[in-house]
């Protein structure tokens, strides 16, 4: 007993004689206000000017019927992000619903730049400007789908036009204010903080690259103006990350990259058109580390005949580690860097191939343009269909347990994309019948063609109800 008293005593001791170093922030730091004692600490006079680039938009959609004005009133995305208010009367068919949000003047001759769902399906758009009751009319210029954004005109002159940042100068940790319309109740100021940056697989846009910020983002701020502490605008504020719809302190912003990008594109052609090379990609994982020089990147899984990618020589297996000077960090960057270029642009891929490093040129085609060696297209016009190979489960890592019939494209202007349908979705039922393969799903679709059908899909885990005629 005495023994084990012992050697107890002795293992204490042993422990507490193990030191340890901290390492120690400065001493006697000094609390200070922020210049003298009669000094307020404010942004005001930097947010002025943002804040009157910013302005309110109000859409009215003509409902055709009670039904459907119902299906909107009761669609979570359309109350979450759109900010309606009021309950629907349902004796009133053809009235019009209003929804609002917000957008940011780029231009003093009138140019807006905002989320494509703020006014997406709207008959009609009413900008008022910041500390103004006058409305205009507004016209769409041009929208993407894919990045959530749209611009729009008014016709007014000498209007305050916001200032654009880059995203390089946009750092973590960075003090940022979102500016918007919430809730309908006038324009708000938040203050927060860059959270993140490059976040993607949110599963909220098709192109996603966001800013993610601690600022306060709720329903109406949708195409307000994320900024910096100078005023600048960094970022087209999005949506938020939210089970009750009320702001958690996850927000996301368009990056202004992007932004800048796709508005050029939108005013210049009324719609944007993206370079496509025709490859499949996957990342880089852990257990192929040591095949590979590079550890980051795209690696190539497939490539379609006849494509960009195929006449330029490339093969499976070659890892994609750089375009021009831009590094590839991995598949979704490979897809934003790609897709920011326009058919017939030629650009200079790197990549590793067997250890060794090589370069090619190549030269890119339209995903419109390329769907004739994509594939067939099923009876949805515009959708193209593919069954859920072992190979694509791989690349795409999807659960063995999910069946269904894998989108792989989607025809731009198409009915299937304006009906909400991705690349990437799998259908699994269309009514009530349940989809294994494509053979089911263009059974389906026959069966049920000519009136309008709810086709239920996987989308990353979520299951989502989409209607299509």
């Amino acid at each position: 007993m005495y023994k084990s008293i012992l050697l107890s005593s002795l293992l204490c001791a042993s422990l507490l004689a193990t030191e340890i170093s901290f390492k120690e922030a400065p001493s006697n730091p000094q609390h200070k206000l922020p210049h003298s004692k009669n000094d307020i600490f404010s942004y005001n006079s930097i947010l002025k000017n943002a804040m009157n680039s910013v302005v309110n938009i109000s859409t009215k959609t003509i409902i055709k019927s009670d039904k459907e004005r119902l299906r909107l009133y009761n669609d979570p995305f359309f109350q979450e992000f759109f900010g309606q208010r009021g309950v629907p009367h349902q004796q009133a068919p053809r009235k019009r619903d209003n929804a609002l949000g917000s957008g940011v003047i780029i231009s003093e001759d009138g140019y807006i730049v905002t989320n494509n769902h703020v006014i997406s399906d709207a008959d009609e758009i009413v900008v008022t400007l910041n500390g103004s009751n006058k409305e205009y009319q507004a016209t769409v210029v041009g929208t993407d789908k894919g990045s959530d954004l749209a611009v729009i005109k008014i016709e007014a002159k000498k209007l305050e036009a916001i200032q654009l940042s880059t995203i390089d100068e946009v750092k973590l940790g960075d003090v940022v204010f979102a500016i918007g319309n919430p809730f309908g109740v006038g324009q708000t100021v938040t203050q927060g903080i860059i959270s993140a940056l490059n976040k993607n697989h949110v599963g909220i846009n098709k192109y996603e690259n966001f800013i993610q910020t601690d600022a306060s983002i709720n329903p109406g701020n949708s195409g307000g103006a994320l900024i910096d502490s100078r005023g600048a605008l960094i970022g087209i504020n999005a949506a938020i990350l939210s089970k009750t719809g009320g702001n958690h302190g996850i927000g996301f912003s368009i990056p202004i990259d992007m932004v800048r990008n796709v508005v050029a594109k939108l005013i210049k052609d009324g719609k944007v058109t993206r370079g496509f090379m025709g490859v499949h990609i996957s990342e880089v994982t852990e257990n192929l580390t040591n095949l590979y020089t590079h550890k980051e990147g795209a690696i190539i899984t497939d490539i379609q005949p006849n494509s960009p990618a195929a006449v330029a020589q490339l093969q499976r297996g070659d890892l994609i580690y750089k375009i021009n000077n831009k590094e590839i960090k991995n598949p979704s960057q490979l897809q934003r860097v790609v897709s920011a270029f326009s058919p017939e642009e030629s650009i200079k891929i790197f990549i590793e191939r067997e250890g060794k490093n090589l370069s090619k040129k190549l030269t890119l085609t339209s995903l419109d343009g390329s769907s004739k060696m994509m594939g067939t297209l099923t009876k949805i016009e515009g959708l193209r269909l593919a069954n859920l190979s072992q190979q694509l489960r791989q690349e795409y890592q999807i659960d063995p347990s999910i069946t269904g019939a894998y989108i792989e494209g989607v025809l731009e202007g198409s009915p299937a994309d304006i009906n909400g349908f991705i690349a990437g979705d799998i259908i699994i039922q269309i009514e009530n019948r349940s989809i294994q393969n494509v053979s089911d799903a263009k059974a389906a679709f026959e069966k049920f063609k000519n009136q309008t059908k709810r086709v239920y899909v996987n989308r990353e885990g979520f299951i989502l109800l989409l209607v299509t005629k």
